[in-house]
């Protein structure tokens, strides 16, 4: 199957940012959507734009660190729709801070949702897509496991290893998978900041209202690598806002 329309797309995180602006951009496309996310006003509030629009979309309350939960999402997809053709992990958090300060908790929460969550949804996916003999990983990295800046070592830490987890992943998933890993700069999100010292914070939501791109930029990427024919893979992109050093 090419293109968008019709296809099958779970996405995590999908109520705020980049998440809600992908789900809203490839409904806009035809997708069939499954949307996870945690707040479930939040989500539904998603579902609901998207329906009033003509679109197709059913909202799952998922916290990717839970195994179960990742489960209950893509079996939500094949119970509704009799298949899923991409997962789409956006789920993040970005509770940055400098290591003096031993916010052990907001790493931990990091790793837990980075790194855990993003293995949850590959091993909720992958037998669907095996079975399928077709289906895409769209992950959700960053920039910042390319240019490593304080106070964003553990931040980046994780997201480097989502660079590197959906590379390994690429190079096992044969001829019949898709595997994209999509990397935003700055992007204007309300996650920006958020668990951060009231410093750090001031200082990021200051410098995202200048140069931040919009989450239509990063949704618009995620969209081309889904929209390719099939048997072409679209392997990385990185985005982001052209002030970005």
């Amino acid at each position: 199957m090419s293109g968008i329309q019709g296809k099958v797309v779970a996405i995590t995180g999908a109520s705020s940012g980049i998440g809600e602006a992908t789900a809203l951009h490839l409904a806009e496309r035809g997708a069939r959507l499954v949307l996870g996310a945690r707040g479930a006003d939040r989500l539904n509030a998603v579902v609901d734009a998207i329906r009033t629009k003509g679109g197709t979309a059913a909202g799952v309350i998922v916290d990717v660190t839970r195994r179960e939960d990742l489960q209950r999402l893509t079996d939500t997809a094949v119970d509704r729709f009799g298949r899923l053709d991409v997962l789409v992990s956006n789920a993040g958090t970005m509770a940055v801070s400098p290591f003096d300060d031993l916010r052990q908790d907001d790493w931990d929460a990091m790793v837990a949702t980075h790194i855990t969550g993003l293995l949850n949804g590959i091993g909720a996916a992958l037998p669907v897509f095996r079975r399928q003999r077709s289906g895409q990983f769209v992950n959700i990295g960053s920039t910042a496991a390319y240019v490593v800046k304080p106070p964003q070592g553990v931040y980046a830490a994780t997201k480097t290893a989502v660079k590197v987890l959906t590379e390994g992943l690429r190079q096992e998933s044969g001829p019949d998978l898709r595997v994209t890993l999509v990397s935003p700069g700055f992007t204007h999100t309300g996650g920006v900041g958020k668990g951060a010292s009231p410093e750090v914070a001031a200082a990021m939501i200051r410098q995202r209202d200048e140069i931040a791109m919009p989450p239509s930029a990063v949704a618009s990427a995620i969209a081309y690598a889904i929209e390719q024919p099939e048997g072409v893979d679209v392997s990385e992109i990185v985005v982001r806002p052209t002030v970005q050093a």
